[in-house]
């Protein structure tokens, strides 16, 4: 069988996209891998044989070319991972899909194709069985109907009808034999393929047992890891809290630095400071004696100040005086004019009586 098939005689049915594996033929625990990268993975029909075959190439290479039959079994072992055992190939093949859905609708297409091979091996046996009923059935009749003619016939049907009757026993007796060899040897490629299928079964059965084994080795290996991972977080935690520490001493200590800086250019300010003060210091006598000119000055303006304060107090004196006696003035100024205010009105009616006189007269 051509691992590419022609397409005239079979066709794809199915055909989906997965990375393929190969179980390890020294330890049968470990996985293989056959494909670098996702490939394709169709299901064959071939009409003329009426058989079903897995077929997956991976550029030039043919790494699955699996012919479905009725004793096989496809397992799923995790969300995306399913594998199935082919005792012809010697080996066992698992599929790695992306996604859960895709792994179940490949999974129902092997049942669908594996009842379909059961249906058609199933077919295939009713045919050789009838076939060979039936060969039987013409073999026991035609001698009996023979024997019948010869009982009943004259001798010269008998001389008439011999060589014909041998001739026709000889092609069915031709036909049985070969219908008898074509059952032995069907018998003995059912029974070799019963043997197979029972070497499948006991390596399957010790495969499933291994990748059992397997499946709680790597149960334990994830519960260490799960372990060691959550260790590696609490470790990248405390890493983290020390980073943050230490990223908060070192802006500490950039604060530190920068303070210093200020430190050392008040100090550089204060260096320039003395500097100056110990240059004006030089000239400090000359002051003293610039200072005690000016304090005896200072004492001549006190002793001035003294007299222009008793001065200050005279005129104070003089114009609370004269505040005095201009408010004294203002009041006897006020009373004048009051006295005044009256004595115009006064002339005010006294002139009205004369305009009223006059023009009386």
């Amino acid at each position: 069988i051509s691992p590419v098939p022609p397409y005239s005689r079979e066709q794809p049915i199915f055909t989906t996209r997965a990375h393929v594996f190969q179980i390890d033929p020294s330890t049968k625990k470990n996985w293989v891998p056959a494909s670098k990268q996702a490939v394709t993975v169709s299901y064959f029909y071939d009409s003329t044989r009426n058989s079903y075959r897995i077929i997956s190439v991976d550029g030039a290479k043919v790494i699955i070319n699996s012919t479905i039959t009725p004793n096989m079994t496809f397992t799923k072992t995790s969300q995306k991972f399913g594998q199935w055992a082919d005792s012809r190939a010697n080996t066992v093949f698992g599929l790695g899909f992306p996604s859960e859905q895709q792994l179940t609708k490949f999974a129902e297409k092997f049942q669908e194709v594996k009842e379909a091979a059961k249906l058609a091996r199933d077919r295939s046996q009713e045919k050789i069985e009838t076939s060979s009923n039936h060969s039987q059935e013409s073999g026991r009749e035609t001698p009996s109907s023979t024997r019948a003619s010869s009982v009943n016939g004259t001798d010269d049907e008998k001389a008439s009808h011999s060589g014909p009757a041998e001739a026709h026993l000889k092609s069915e007796n031709d036909k049985l034999k070969i219908a008898l060899a074509q059952s032995s040897s069907n018998v003995k490629k059912w029974e070799t393929e019963l043997q197979t299928l029972r070497e499948s079964n006991a390596r399957l059965s010790t495969a499933l047992q291994e990748s059992a084994a397997s499946i709680e080795h790597w149960k334990k290996q994830f519960s260490a890891c799960k372990e060691e991972n959550d260790q590696l977080r609490s470790k990248i935690e405390e890493l983290e809290e020390q980073c943050d520490e230490i990223n908060k001493e070192k802006e500490r200590n950039a604060q530190l630095s920068r303070r210093l800086q200020e430190l050392e250019t008040e100090l550089q300010d204060k260096e320039l400071e003395l500097e100056e003060l110990r240059k004006q210091g030089e000239i400090i006598p000359q002051l003293m004696s610039e200072c005690e000119s000016v304090s005896e000055q200072l004492q001549a303006a006190e002793k001035k100040n003294k007299d222009l304060e008793e001065k200050v107090r005279t005129l104070r004196t003089e114009v609370e005086e004269s505040k005095h006696r201009q408010t004294n003035l203002k009041t006897e100024l006020k009373n004048f004019l009051d006295v005044l205010d009256g004595k115009i009105d006064e002339l005010h009616d006294f002139r009205q009586g004369l305009s009223k006189l006059g023009a009386d007269n």
